[in-house]
């Protein structure tokens, strides 16, 4: 039988305990060491009865884990990579691969080089939800996709903020959020050729934006629009539409991402399907609702079930550093239509 892969927590904040809550629940993994410079982490680490270590390079040396998750703030995500990769320890790198995309190709880069694998924390893609999406656009259940709507709409309170790295530059509602979105409609609809955008951080006044509208043109020829607002009392997001977080109360009857088609319409997170009972049926003629079915499941315990396969080398990751590198692409090619006024190209990860 094989042994639990030995895996090391580098980042014990929200979204480390989040990880190692899942990771109680698998047979195939157990934690070794947490690693963190932050007054409450060797605090957790005693009380998950695992070693603790202020640096992680020491971790690294002294713990020798089989793997890594690696969750510490946005701007130390491709260093911290870097060093596990140098160790030769797989890694679960949270989002955003990279704060820029001059380091998301380092990372690239590295990984190719060593051989050690990089799976990039877009946990969504995981969701079984997601899955059933992906099967029924790329299956042609809704025909030639031709537009897509996105909504990220809800309020942070003002405690969110308190922690000072998310006001400054490197965190933001692009990097930090949307990013999730965009993550998403490229998995769903395909990549995206060419984006239009307006910013705004005239809510809160931070160095990020609070507020952004994206229009967005894919490959195939889609149109698409992503609104997205961090400071409005509003339910239309995943994180309040899907259910996948318990933390957020659940408004299940509202959508978040609309896709349409010449031959149906699909409504996520609710997996409603239209279409029409005749292929050749318009306006005139009443739309079928189906709705889709899928298994539930907990989309990042699932995303440590596949680290655990990508870490022994049995599969590729679902979401390469590569893959992960491209959606920042987006997000970078959007900051600069925002402040540019022009239409703008997401750039190539090879550079």
């Amino acid at each position: 039988m094989t042994s639990p892969l030995r895996i090391a927590l580098i980042g014990a904040g929200n979204m480390g305990q989040q990880h190692y809550r899942h990771l109680q629940t698998l047979t195939q993994a157990t934690l070794c060491a947490v690693a963190d410079p932050g007054p409450q982490a060797a605090g957790l680490a005693g009380e998950w009865g695992v070693g603790y270590f202020a640096d992680h390079r020491q971790m690294l040396e002294q713990a020798k884990p089989d793997a890594v998750i690696v969750a510490n703030p946005n701007t130390l995500h491709v260093s911290t990579a870097l060093d596990c990769l140098a160790a030769g320890v797989p890694v679960l790198l949270e989002k955003p691969v990279g704060v820029h995309l001059d380091e998301a190709r380092e990372l690239v880069a590295a990984s190719k080089a060593t051989g050690v694998p990089v799976l990039v924390g877009h946990h969504r893609r995981h969701n079984p939800l997601i899955v059933r999406a992906h099967e029924l656009v790329q299956g042609g259940a809704l025909g030639q996709l031709t537009t897509v709507t996105a909504l990220w709409q809800l309020r942070k309170p003002d405690s969110y903020f308190e922690t000072s790295w998310r006001r400054e530059p490197g965190a933001g509602m692009l990097l930090t959020n949307l990013i999730h979105d965009l993550d998403l409609l490229r998995h769903l609809c395909g990549e995206v050729r060419q984006v239009q955008a307006i910013t705004s951080n005239a809510v809160r006044g931070f160095a990020n934006e609070d507020c952004a509208a994206v229009l967005l043109q894919f490959d195939n020829g889609a149109l698409g629009s992503l609104t997205g607002s961090d400071a409005v009392a509003a339910p239309w997001s995943w994180e309040l539409g899907s259910g996948e977080n318990p933390a957020y109360p659940r408004q299940a009857d509202q959508p978040c991402y609309l896709l349409a088609g010449t031959g149906g319409a699909l409504s996520i997170p609710q997996l409603k399907r239209w279409h029409y009972a005749d292929v050749d049926g318009g306006w005139h003629q009443p739309l079928l609702a189906e709705q889709e079915r899928f298994s539930v499941d907990e989309a990042l315990r699932l995303q440590l079930q596949h680290f655990v396969r990508v870490a022994r080398r049995e599969v590729e990751p679902l979401v390469s550093a590569a893959d992960a590198a491209r959606t920042l692409a987006l997000v970078e090619a959007i900051r600069e239509a925002a402040e540019t006024g022009r239409a703008c190209t997401p750039m190539s990860i090879e550079g």
